[in-house]
């Protein structure tokens, strides 16, 4: 009987347990899929992580190019300070855009900016804004009245500013400049 005793611990003794082959390939496969995945989020989400900062310029550019058209006469006639252009002429409708002579520094009106693009965004004397690379401006000035619930649209003119951010992005601000 000793000698069926140690056989049958030899054979426990002897027992190998642990993973297959098979197993150990699946394992591999299904965490180099999960760690794909997490890796392509992780892409995705840096990618897109500078979107909020360069919203976040844009608006404070526009701002600054809006302030700065909306504090300028309304057309060449007006006089420094308010005043009502009677007439579409007068409104300088007919000619919308800066004369052949002026340059940003002397635009005196709104409409003188229309048109206004800058490969670099820069100040009212002409000088680059630092922390702007990459980001571009586009200026547009229209009569539009009749938009805004004037009878005639010499009596507000329409500034649209497009900024593309450093991704190609672009963001459309609007505003109106009334003749009084």
């Amino acid at each position: 009987m000793a000698g069926g005793a140690v056989v049958s611990l030899a054979r426990g003794c002897c027992r190998q347990a642990g993973a297959t082959l098979v197993e150990l390939v699946m394992t591999i496969v299904i965490i180099g899929v999960a760690i794909a995945g997490v890796v392509g989020a992780f892409a995705l989400i840096t990618g897109r992580s500078a979107d909020p900062l360069n919203q976040s310029r844009a608006v404070a550019l526009s701002q600054l190019y809006m302030d700065e058209i909306l504090a300028q006469k309304y057309a060449d006639g007006s006089p420094l300070g308010g005043g009502e252009a009677g007439s579409s002429s007068e409104a300088d409708c007919g000619n919308i855009g800066s004369d052949d002579t002026e340059t940003r520094a002397t635009y005196d009106d709104v409409d003188d900016y229309d048109e206004l693009g800058s490969a670099a965004p820069e100040n009212s004397e002409e000088d680059p804004l630092k922390g702007y690379n990459g980001f571009s401006v586009s200026v547009s000035v229209v009569c539009a009245g009749t938009d805004v619930g004037f009878a005639n649209d010499y009596e507000a003119k329409r500034i649209d500013i497009t900024i593309t951010d450093p991704s190609g992005n672009n963001y459309l601000f609007s505003g109106y400049r009334g003749n009084f």
